[in-house]
């Protein structure tokens, strides 16, 4: 009778210390679990791919080259044709493209780097004689853009527009 009187106790008591710690509340590892809700990390994420879609490149002065460097090497290794829409970048890669948007006026035009500059200091893109003109800056000399990345999926769209007219 003691016996089973102990073991009682015994279960009795085991059941009890349960019930204590689960009135008390989540250990630290289960409360971390629930308070990071996943939906709040996908929503960071979006949040991070919109915000780097829409940012610029980079911000600043522009210069253009144009009559003196005609039909010099640039630094693709081609001739410099101050007619075309090309433009000389100090660390983008060689043949990449990029839309060069006046701040002052809002036109953009869609250039390939194929030369290396600017060689004055401040200054972040050396655009063609022909890209200043349709930026609205050649009398100028210098202006301040915006540079953005031209993804090159978005180039064969642009192709493809530009061939249909």
């Amino acid at each position: 009778m003691r016996r089973r009187l102990a073991e009682s106790l015994a279960v009795l008591l085991s059941v009890a210390s349960l019930g204590a710690g689960a009135a008390s509340g989540p250990n630290s590892s289960e409360a971390a679990r629930v308070t990071k809700p996943p939906v709040a990390k996908t929503t960071v994420s979006r949040q991070t791919k919109k915000q780097a879609k829409d940012s610029p490149y980079q911000v600043g002065t522009a210069s253009w080259y144009g009559e003196f460097f005609q039909g010099k090497e640039t630094a693709s290794g081609e001739p410099y044709d101050m007619q075309a829409l090309t433009a000389a970048h100090p660390t983008l890669p060689l043949g990449s493209f990029v839309r060069v948007t006046n701040l002052r006026n809002g036109r953009s035009v869609v250039v390939r780097i194929n030369d290396r500059g600017p060689v004055v200091e401040g200054r972040i893109i050396d655009v063609s004689y022909n890209t200043a003109r349709l930026l609205g800056f050649e009398s100028r000399g210098l202006q301040r853009v915006r540079l953005d990345l031209v993804r090159p999926a978005a180039m064969a769209r642009l192709q493809t527009v530009a061939s249909l007219n």
